[in-house]
């Protein structure tokens, strides 16, 4: 069980690798949420194949090139992000993007947990002929935040080994997926689809790479254990190559599904079209594999979000932090399911806002990176006003000014089912780049402001 918590990890202690990135984004898009994702971009979108093969193979790019050029940052200062980006905002300002960026956390559990017992229950449907019931629904969601619950809180080794086997068989399974769609499959009727909007294809890309960018802030918790000297190349290559590697051919798949069956792709229950174009024998196990790869997206995201606890002030062990979030993930799983109308269009509403959240740090945080930012692991600890990252009053004022500005700027270009910014229906708003707009906005600003001095070190500090 890792015991570290936001604790920088000591040089003699970067016993990781590079490599180890890879089988790790590659298990962090192992969801048949892609599937669904995929099959709306077909029928909600009318993309064609081609136009979405283009579209599955920039968002994961976008998104995951992010999230590697950020997790850089961890080797350098040996912790997670959100406690890096003390260094950034101040010892009290970053409590204001953590605790907006923990509480989006909690939907991107609940809606993992939500699609993991989705997927259970499908099994129990394709073998026993079981009917959800209130009793039912409970008892798996809750056996699955627990098997979740339990991943993350061991700590990252068991992270790294499940997420190397379970990307080995499901990708091996997906191939079955795939020769048997390649065989069923009417591709004279596939490929003649006429294209779609070219506005329709922005905006599949701005809402499939929202779920990478949700990844961003907490890149640096998977490359604390690497050795200092890492290079961003190498990172950026292994976290977008394993994301890569399952993203595209999981949305084609999907894609492909939709073309057989476009009614399924509207369906509440978002992995219903599995069963329904699969003969068992490639769907049950299929469909439990990737109840492993979900547990673990959800075991990454808990594990990030139990550090991010600890930068909120919870001074409690890493693994009691964790299970604030599994307990909160398993109330609101349970109203999901229970009480909204539709998955998927509370899905891209939830990933929409998710992304503007998220792009605002991920802006900030970014530029600072580019100015050469080092870390004083000393001060990283210290909240209070000894700190060297106590700046005024705890707050670094430029970054948290950046940070808000470009947050209210995405808002306003922002349009879902619950809310609608007033700009939502400019060319940005149409086509779902909020999330790029914040950024632009944070990030230009905070180049631009005043940066805080630096703290000077001095010896014996643990200065990086």
């Amino acid at each position: 069980m890792e015991t570290r918590g936001l604790e920088p990890v000591p040089d003699g202690e970067r016993t990781g690798r590079v490599r180890t990135l890879f089988p790790t984004w590659a298990a962090a898009n192992m969801t048949v949420l892609l599937l669904t994702m995929g099959a709306g971009l077909i029928v909600f979108s009318g993309l064609n194949l081609w136009q979405v093969l283009v579209v599955a193979t920039a968002a994961p790019a976008i998104g995951y090139g992010l999230v590697g050029v950020v997790s850089i940052a961890g080797a350098r200062g040996g912790a997670p992000g959100l406690a890096l980006s003390r260094a950034v905002f101040g010892q009290r300002g970053n409590l204001l993007p953590g605790a907006l960026i923990w509480i989006a956390r909690w939907g991107w559990e609940t809606v993992n947990a939500v699609t993991g017992t989705y997927a259970l229950l499908a099994v129990g449907r394709l073998l026993f002929g079981a009917r959800p019931s209130t009793a039912l629904i409970v008892s798996v969601l809750l056996a699955f935040v627990a098997s979740s619950y339990l991943v993350s809180g061991l700590g990252v080794d068991a992270l790294r080994v499940c997420c190397t086997w379970s990307a080995y068989l499901f990708g091996g399974f997906s191939v079955l997926v795939l020769i048997h769609l390649g065989i069923d499959t009417r591709w004279r009727a596939a490929l003649a689809r006429p294209a779609g909007p070219l506005a329709l294809m922005v905006a599949g890309v701005g809402t499939l790479a929202a779920g990478g960018i949700s990844w961003v802030p907490s890149g640096p918790d998977f490359t604390r254990y690497l050795p200092r000297t890492a290079s961003v190349r190498p990172v950026v290559g292994a976290t977008v190559g394993g994301a890569l590697l399952v993203f595209l051919p999981l949305v084609v798949m999907g894609a492909v599904m939709a073309i057989a069956t476009p009614d399924l792709a509207v369906s509440n229950d978002p992995v219903a079209f599995i069963g329904a174009l699969l003969p068992d024998w490639i769907s049950v196990p299929y469909l439990l594999i990737a109840v492993v790869g979900m547990v673990l997206i959800n075991a990454m995201s808990l594990y990030s979000a139990g550090f991010t606890a600890q930068t909120l002030g919870f001074r409690i062990p890493r693994a009691w932090a964790v299970g604030v979030n599994a307990a909160i993930s398993l109330l609101l799983g349970g109203l999901l399911m229970l009480v909204a109308s539709s998955f998927l269009d509370s899905f891209v509403s939830f990933l929409t806002l998710l992304a503007v959240t998220f792009s605002a740090w991920i802006g900030v945080f970014g530029v600072d990176q580019l100015r050469g930012r080092t870390y004083v692991a000393a001060a990283l600890l210290d909240p209070t006003p000894s700190s060297a990252y106590w700046y005024t009053r705890g707050f670094a004022v430029p970054a948290v000014a950046a940070w808000g500005t470009g947050l209210v700027v995405g808002l306003l270009f922002t349009g879902v089912e619950w809310f609608s910014g007033p700009l939502a229906t400019t060319w940005i708003g149409r086509n779902g780049l909020g999330w790029a707009a914040t950024i632009a906005v944070s990030g230009a600003l905070y180049a631009l402001l005043p940066r805080p001095g630096i703290p000077r070190t001095g010896p014996g500090d643990g200065a990086r």
